[in-house]
């Protein structure tokens, strides 16, 4: 009994001093750093155009007409969770679904038959994979610069741009891999489209 006596302060003291100074002084000063030297990245990085906010770049958004391209496929649901109000609550995450199941199999063969139909400029050029598979998020909001190739002459047709110009707008969205060496090169969605609607300008 006397050991735990003994014991309980000293581990009661530790719990407290860990608490603040993990739970609270390395949490303030990661997130006061993170605002001071990243804002834009810390806030979600928002894409936000004369005060109006359009969506992060971080998170896709589900694009289907013609005039604007097309990301990775997103699982989306809407029916599942409400907020306090009652109101719908978007929630995406990966299907699940086996890749040598017969779902599986429908589901990439609607979305290539719809890409096809769409893109009747590029019938003897193969679909990238990324544009008939999702995610492990369900909002990656990144394809690569050949799915976004894929996709330039559809786009081109819809709004009456050159096809060079829509490609000038996809470089504009492109990111190299990291030092060169590290990831794969990326084209972000959100900002495509942002910029074929006008919203955003090429730097």
């Amino acid at each position: 009994m006397k050991t735990m006596k003994n014991i309980f302060p000293r581990a009661a003291l530790l719990f407290l001093a860990f608490t603040v100074l993990c739970g609270i002084l390395y949490t303030g000063a990661v997130t006061g750093l993170a605002q001071l030297l990243f804002p834009h990245q810390a806030n979600g990085s928002i894409i936000e155009v004369n005060g109006v906010k359009y969506g992060s770049a971080l998170l896709g958004q589900q694009y289907t007409d013609d005039a604007h391209m097309w990301g990775r496929i997103m699982q989306l649901d809407v029916m599942t969770y409400r907020d306090e109000n009652g109101e719908a609550l978007l929630y995406a995450a990966p299907s699940n679904i086996s890749p040598a199941s017969e779902e599986y199999q429908a589901l990439v063969a609607e979305r290539t038959a719809k890409l096809r139909a769409s893109n009747p400029q590029m019938a003897d050029t193969p679909i990238p994979v990324d544009l008939v598979t999702s995610s492990g998020s369900g909002l990656d909001p990144h394809i690569s610069p050949a799915a976004a190739t894929y996709q330039i002459p559809r786009i081109a047709a819809a709004t009456g741009r050159t096809e060079a110009e829509v490609a000038e707008i996809v470089s504009a969205c492109s990111t190299g891999k990291f030092l060169g060496i590290f990831g794969e090169e990326t084209v972000n969605v959100l900002r495509v489209n942002l910029m074929l609607d006008g919203i955003l300008q090429p730097a």
